[in-house]
């Protein structure tokens, strides 16, 4: 009966490989970004702080070639897009979850860092997010995040000026970025990874009750703790250490180890995977972020 048993769940998770695989892409499409006047679920509460005026946000589009076909890729840039050839500028890569309007008040953060207006910041939906066209992959999520960082490149960013953030599944495209260089526009002076994951193998055995290669479950090849040993610029790793979602010791712990050369680390008690800027203290969290950049 066991080895029924352990047949009939193998079956059972086989027949939901696609399934896990959209849980990874977890995005939901808008009929428009709502951005403040948002009403759904959000990633963090910021409860009137770190308000950034309407003078600052500029809603953009980029294309990216997904499968022969030219799709617009929506991202929305917080401070002066004149002065990209001048300022430092942040390219903040989401979650797994929703689209822009969830991450919106993490980008308001974010441009907060040092004090209103000191970074640019971009944010970007992936294919398939939000109102961004095309399908939610892998190789298409890091389609996109090279057009986003063309369209910085055209409009006058330069490597040193160039910090890439990256937070749960947005680690992924900022490893292959930094483990890539010469692959993609601009190469990032530093990067920050905000409870990334360790690779989809590693993920899908926390979660699974059978032991099992994670690509009997999913296609995705995402591999961070190996990507990361490719990369040469500083790291800045924060973690939540009661993270449920991607535990600190199993995924965060790992890419950290594995990563070459200058790094640094914060890690968070009682931290959930969302809730880690809030549990330490919003102008705690963007001071570190900014001390990291500035050094």
């Amino acid at each position: 009966m066991k080895y029924i048993a352990l047949l009939l769940i193998s079956v059972s998770l086989l027949s939901c490989r696609k399934r896990l695989d959209s849980f990874l892409f977890n995005g939901s499409k808008l009929e428009s970004y709502q951005l403040d006047n948002y009403t759904g679920e959000v990633s963090l509460e910021l409860n009137g702080q770190f308000a950034v005026p309407d003078s600052m946000i500029n809603r953009v589009h980029f294309p990216v070639n997904i499968d022969g076909k030219t799709v617009q890729i929506q991202g929305i840039y917080v401070g002066d897009t004149n002065h990209i050839n001048q300022d430092t500028v942040i390219l903040y890569c989401h979650g797994n979850k929703d689209h822009m309007d969830f991450y919106w008040c993490r980008e308001k953060l974010y441009a907060n860092i040092g004090g209103l207006g000191r970074y640019g910041v971009l944010m970007f939906d992936y294919p398939g997010f939000g109102l961004s066209e095309g399908t939610a992959t892998e190789n298409n999520m890091y389609a996109s995040t090279s057009s986003a960082i063309s369209w910085l490149k055209n409009r006058g960013l330069t490597n040193d000026r160039f910090v890439m953030f990256g937070f749960s599944l947005g680690s992924a495209p900022v490893c292959e970025v930094a483990g890539h260089a010469s692959d993609y526009p601009l190469q990032p002076a530093k990067i920050i990874l905000e409870a990334p994951f360790a690779s989809a193998e590693i993920m899908i055995q926390d979660a699974a009750l059978l032991s099992m290669p994670g690509s009997f479950l999913v296609d995705l090849k995402i591999d961070n703790a190996t990507e990361i040993k490719k990369v040469n610029v500083p790291l800045l790793w924060i973690h939540g250490m009661a993270d449920s979602f991607l535990s600190m010791s199993s995924h965060g712990q790992l890419v950290y180890d594995n990563k070459p050369g200058a790094k640094e680390c914060v890690l968070v008690p009682g931290g959930e995977h969302e809730t880690t800027p809030f549990v330490m203290g919003y102008q705690a969290y963007i001071d570190r972020l900014a001390a990291f950049i500035q050094s």
